[in-house]
């Protein structure tokens, strides 16, 4: 039997760029615009914060550790988005 291996080019991440192409324009500007407004609220910033503190003293339980990543998914997200919102008006600039 062949053990299954790791494919780093199918981790979630990678799955999203491909998806998202960050690196490619194609958002109408005012979606870019929009996209660049999106941030977390203060009180999911502070919950980060205290959930990174929490894990760097090796104290979160397996709920927190999960919520602490589904943040971390959520922030690469609207990084991968930001990313391609910026791509898209500097094209539409030099257009």
């Amino acid at each position: 039997m062949v053990e299954a291996q790791f494919e780093p080019a199918n981790t979630e991440t990678a799955i999203l760029s491909r998806l998202i192409e960050p690196e490619g324009a194609g958002l109408a500007p005012e979606a870019a615009r929009y996209i660049l407004t999106l941030k977390f609220k203060d009180s999911d910033q502070q919950r980060m914060n205290a959930l990174a503190e929490k894990a760097r003293d090796g104290a979160l339980s397996p709920g927190e550790e999960q919520e602490l990543e589904n943040y971390r998914h959520v922030g690469h997200l609207l990084a991968l988005l930001r990313s391609k919102a910026r791509v898209s008006l500097r094209q539409r600039e030099t257009s």
